[in-house]
């Protein structure tokens, strides 16, 4: 049973924004922090990445646990309105795939890191990229 009444989850849903979240920040912060320079949400590379580094074709993903489906097929879902959140995010995680395989197949590297993973161990996934673009610049 959910918390909030009807009015206010849906007001709660409505201020979840599609960039910008405290994940995104803080990974954005620590990588300048890092001396790395990135483009953020850039329109111009298939899947608007949450952060890319064109010059090494890496693309860097920082994805939310609910919306993007972690641990989906053993995860207790929502009982509220069920059909749709089923569908909205099966077609995430399906949107995921496609845009994973895109990235791939133009000889991108793709970084995806759940928001948990982020607030956890930001070091670890800071050094993560820097791993990733020092084997690119070899």
């Amino acid at each position: 049973m959910d918390r909030h009444t009807p009015e206010q989850r849906s007001k709660n849903m409505a201020a979840v924004k599609s960039t910008g979240s405290k994940e995104e920040i803080a990974l954005g912060k620590a990588m300048w922090k890092a001396g790395l320079r990135y483009r953020k949400n850039n329109k111009t590379v298939f899947g608007k990445p949450d952060f890319t580094f064109k010059k090494y074709k890496i693309a860097v993903f920082v994805d939310s646990e609910f919306f993007h489906g972690k641990d989906w097929e053993t995860k207790k879902k929502p009982v509220n309105n069920a059909e749709f959140w089923e569908k909205k995010i099966s077609r995430n995680i399906q949107r995921d795939k496609e845009v994973n395989e895109y990235l791939s197949s133009n000889g991108w590297q793709i970084l995806r890191f759940w928001s948990n993973d982020v607030q956890k161990n930001l070091d670890n996934c800071v050094n993560k990229i820097i791993e990733t673009i020092n084997t690119h610049k070899i």
